[in-house]
C-alpha cells in the first residue's frame, strides 16, 4: 500500500495547487492537469508509419542489463533513494511532469511563441530591423513568432516526438524491461504505473526529442530548454518511475531522432521566407490578372510584408503540384457585387457592432503577444487528447498530424495571399481594434488554420465533431466582427482548411494506428 500513499499525497498537493490558482484569478476554468493510465498503451506503435525515420532501426538504442544484473540492482538501489523523501519542489515538479511529455513539452513550446510574437518596432530612420539568430537576444529578439513561424515550429517539434516515440515503442517490445516497482515492489511511485516496458524512457525520448528542436527554433532560450529538460528528467527519478539507464537510452534515441528530423527543416526553404525581392513580382503579376489596388501596409512608416515567401516552404501532406491545384479561387474585383455586398456587411458591423461579435472578435484575435492560432488549435488538440487518456506515442501522433495540417495550412494561404495580394477593409475606411495583420487579405489566415485543424481534430475526435466545426466557424467568422477580413476572406479560407485537412487525414488513415 505504501506506493499508493505517495498517489494521494501527490493528488493532495494538485488540490491544493488548483484552489491557490483559482483563488488569484477568477477567469481560469481549464481544468489542472494530472498524471492517469493510458485507456491504451498501444503495443503495436513500433509499427506506426513515420514522418521523416524510415524505420525505428535509422536510431540505434543499446541492449539493456538484466535486471537481475549487479548494475541494475545498484540503479535501483539510487532509484529508491531520490523517491523515498521528496521536497515540496520536487513534488511540485512529479505533478507537472506527470500530466505527459508530449502534453507539457507542447505546452512550453507555446508559451515561447507567445513570449516571442512580437513585430519589430521601427527605428527613427524609419526601417524595420530583421532579426538576427546568431544573436537572438539582441533587439528585436530572435524570432518574431508570427504565426507561419509558430506553425513551422509546432509541426517540427510534434513530428520529432512522433517519429522518436514510434522508434522508442519499437525498442521497447524489443527488450521488454518491466518498470523498476515491478522488479521491487519496495520502489515508491508517485504516478500510475501502467504494462508499458520502460526502456528507453518515453518521457526521456520526448524531452530530448523536444528540447533539440526547441533549441534550434529559439536560440535565445537555451538555457531554460536545458533547465526543463533537466528537470523533467529528474523528475522521473523522484517519481520512482525509471532507473537511470532508462532514462539515458531515452535521452539518446529522442536526440538521434529529433536530428534527422532537424536535417528536414535545414532544407525546407524556410531560410528564404522573408525575401522581400520576390514581392515586386508578386505585385505586377496580381495586377495583370486584373486586381486595380493591391495590398500595402497601413503602417506608418510602412512595414515589410510578413514572410512574402512561405508559400515556397517544404509541405508535410501533399506536394506542391498539390499546393498549386487547391489554391483558393480568385476573390471577387473590388467593383464586383459581391465585393460590395461584403464591404457593405462590415460598414454595418463598424457603425453598430454588438457585445456579442467584439467578444467573439477578440477572443480570437490570438495577435502579438499570443501564441497564434496554430498555438490555440495545438492547445485544443492537446487537451483533446489528454482528456481521452491517450498514451504518450498516440498524443503525440494527435499533435503531429494536427501540426503538420496547421504548417500545410500556413503554406498554403501565404502562398494564396501573395498570389492574389488583395487589399484589406483598412485600405478602404475600415478601422479594428484587433490588429493589424501586415500580409494581404485574401484568404483569411485564422479560417484556413482553424477549418485545417477541426477536420482534421473531428476525424480523430468524432464525438466532439460539432464543437470543432462550431469553433473553427466562429474564429473565421471573429475576422469578420474584428472588421480585419470580408466574408469571402473568411468564407475561402475555410473551404481552402478543409482541403489541406484531409491531406493529413489521408496520412492518419494510412498509418497503421487503427483509427
Amino acid at each position: 500500500m505504501k506506493k499508493y500513499n505517495r498517489i494521494l499525497a501527490i493528488g493532495s498537493l494538485v488540490a491544493s495547487l488548483s484552489i491557490a490558482f483559482v483563488s488569484c484569478d477568477k477567469s481560469i476554468s481549464e481544468p489542472q492537469r494530472v498524471g492517469y493510465t493510458p485507456a491504451s498503451i498501444d503495443e503495436k506503435a513500433g509499427n506506426w508509419k513515420t514522418y521523416v525515420l524510415t524505420a525505428p532501426t535509422d536510431v540505434t538504442v543499446a541492449t539493456p542489463v538484466s535486471t537481475s544484473s549487479s548494475t541494475y540492482q545498484a540503479e535501483l538501489t539510487d532509484l529508491k533513494s531520490k523517491s523515498a523523501s521528496l521536497s515540496q519542489e520536487q513534488q511540485e515538479a512529479v505533478v507537472y511532469w506527470g500530466a505527459g511529455a508530449v502534453y507539457r513539452w507542447n505546452e512550453i513550446a507555446r508559451e515561447l511563441c507567445a513570449r516571442y510574437n512580437i513585430p519589430p518596432a521601427s527605428t527613427p530612420d524609419g526601417k524595420y530591423p530583421v532579426p538576427d539568430a546568431a544573436n537572438p537576444l539582441a533587439d528585436p529578439k530572435f524570432p518574431f513568432a508570427n504565426p507561419p513561424y509558430a506553425s513551422r515550429a509546432l509541426a517540427y517539434l510534434s513530428v520529432a516526438q512522433y517519429d522518436a516515440l514510434v522508434a522508442a515503442w519499437s525498442y521497447k517490445y524489443k527488450f521488454n524491461r518491466v518498470a523498476p516497482s515491478k522488479v521491487d515492489a519496495t520502489v515508491r511511485v508517485a504516478l500510475p504505473v501502467s504494462a508499458l516496458p520502460t526502456y528507453p524512457s518515453e518521457d526521456a525520448v520526448v524531452a530530448a526529442a523536444s528540447a533539440v528542436v526547441l533549441k534550434a527554433m529559439f536560440p535565445g532560450e537555451v538555457p531554460f530548454i536545458e533547465a526543463k529538460l533537466a528537470e523533467h528528467q529528474n523528475s522521473r527519478l523522484w517519481a520512482g518511475m525509471n532507473v537511470a539507464s532508462d532514462l539515458a537510452a531515452g535521452v539518446d534515441l529522442g536526440n538521434q531522432a529529433a536530428a534527422k528530423v532537424m536535417a528536414r527543416a535545414k532544407t525546407d526553404g524556410m531560410s528564404a521566407a522573408n525575401n522581400q525581392a520576390v514581392t515586386a513580382g508578386m505585385i505586377q503579376a496580381a495586377k495583370e490578372r486584373g486586381l486595380t489596388e493591391v495590398w500595402v501596409s497601413q503602417e506608418t512608416p510602412a512595414r515589410p510584408p510578413m514572410l512574402p515567401n512561405f508559400g515556397a516552404v517544404s509541405t508535410w501532406n501533399f506536394d506542391k503540384t498539390t499546393l498549386l491545384q487547391i489554391r483558393p479561387p480568385a476573390p471577387p474585383a473590388l467593383n464586383d457585387a459581391n465585393y460590395q455586398k461584403d464591404m457593405a456587411e462590415l460598414q454595418g458591423i463598424n457603425k453598430s457592432q454588438t457585445r456579442e461579435q467584439a467578444r467573439i472578435a477578440n477572443y480570437w484575435a490570438d495577435g502579438p503577444g499570443s501564441y497564434t492560432p496554430p498555438g490555440h488549435w495545438h492547445r485544443t488538440a492537446a487537451n483533446a487528447a489528454n482528456e481521452a487518456k491517450y498514451s504518450e506515442v498516440r498524443m503525440a501522433r494527435t499533435l503531429a498530424l494536427v501540426g503538420t495540417a496547421l504548417e500545410d495550412a500556413a503554406i498554403g494561404c501565404w502562398d494564396a495571399k501573395y498570389y492574389y495580394y488583395y487589399p484589406r477593409p483598412q485600405q478602404f475606411g475600415m478601422k479594428t481594434s484587433v490588429g493589424l495583420p501586415n500580409f494581404p487579405s485574401y484568404p483569411s489566415g485564422h479560417s484556413t488554420f482553424s477549418a485545417a485543424a477541426a477536420t482534421v481534430l473531428t476525424y480523430i475526435f468524432p464525438d466532439k465533431a460539432a464543437d470543432f466545426q462550431a469553433e473553427a466557424v466562429e474564429a473565421s467568422t471573429s475576422r469578420v466582427f474584428g472588421l480585419i477580413h470580408y466574408r469571402f476572406d473568411s468564407n475561402g479560407g475555410l473551404d481552402h482548411g478543409n482541403k489541406i485537412g484531409t491531406y493529413a487525414i489521408t496520412r492518419g488513415k494510412a498509418d497503421g494506428s487503427g483509427l
